[in-house]
Formats: C-alpha cells, structure tokens, sequence
C-alpha cells in the first residue's frame, strides 16, 4: 500500500513538470508583432538579426513592455541601428541605472546583409521595418526585420475589404 501512494505522487510530480516545461515553452515562445508594418506597407524581404540591448530592458522584453508600433531603422556608417523602439522601464530595476526607453539601439547583422538592405533602400526607395520581436531556441532577442514598400490608401481598402469578406465567409459557413 506505501508503494502505491508514492507511486502516485511519482507520477503527479511528473505531470506537475510537464504542465511547467509547456509554461516555460510559452514564455520563451514569446514574440511581438509590428502590426502597423503589416497594415500600412509592403513586405518585401526579411531578416533575422540581434539586438545590443541592456540586462534590465531583456527582463522588460520579458515581461511584455515593448512597443515596436513607431520603430525604423537606419544604416549609418555601415552599422544598422533602429530608433523609435520603446522599451518600457521595470520598477525593480535600480534608479539609477535606467537607460532611455526610446534610445537607438545597434543591431547585429553581418556586413553582407547590411550592404544588400542598403542598396535596395537607396536603389528603390524601400524602407527597412521592424516586424516582429521574440525569443529564438537559445532564449536571446532576436528582431524580425524587412524591406518594405509603402501602401497607398486604396491598397489599404482593398485589403480592409477583401479581409471583411474572408470573415463574412466564415461566419456563413459557421451557421451552415
């Protein structure tokens, strides 16, 4: 009979680690959407770079205070920065060690791809935006950035438009 209650603890223990791998799974899973970028351009082609950032703005990233709505990036002097990305202070972090919320940060890229970026933007007139933000496998930020071309107003209809339709379609469907 004592073999049989530890065995169950055994294996409520075992499931109490599963459900916390899923929930650690799920926070290094997090990502950051610019959903502004999606709506107002083009995206052309994309590109996963690093971030130099500080200990105390990861932690806020973590915690979800981010906000990449504003953000562009610029290449100046052969390194990629992006300006505008705002990550919002932590109230645990020491007073006096607060780096600016909106300040540029250095992006990591090879000088390859920061020439190729480079030339289409001067060439074509493109723009490089930030997309998305999350954490890859090995737990470090990593930023979604692309090329993108600039919308017009009746693009953006058409696109509110033909999403309006998807959506009608699919609560027909659902009441058929």
């Amino acid at each position: 009979m004592i073999n049989n209650i530890t065995d169950n603890s055994n294996n409520t223990s075992k499931k109490n680690t599963k459900k916390n791998k899923k929930k650690s799974e799920q926070k290094k899973t997090q990502s950051f959407r610019n959903k502004k970028a999606f709506f107002d351009y083009f995206i052309l082609d994309s590109l996963e770079a690093g971030i130099e950032l500080l200990g105390s703005e990861v932690k806020a990233i973590r915690e979800g205070r981010i906000n990449l709505k504003d953000s562009f990036i610029k290449i100046i002097r052969g390194e990629a920065f992006i300006f505008g990305m705002h990550i919002s202070h932590l109230e645990t972090t020491n007073s006096r060690f607060r780096p600016e919320e909106l300040r540029s940060r250095r992006l990591l890229l090879h000088k390859k791809q920061i020439l190729k970026f480079k030339e289409k933007c001067d060439k074509e007139g493109l723009t490089i935006m930030a997309t998305s933000l999350y954490f890859n496998k090995k737990n470090i930020v990593k930023l979604q950035i692309a090329l993108a071309k600039g919308k017009k107003n009746y693009d953006k209809r058409a696109v509110l438009k033909e999403k309006s339709i998807q959506k009608d379609i699919k609560n027909q469907l659902k009441n058929y």
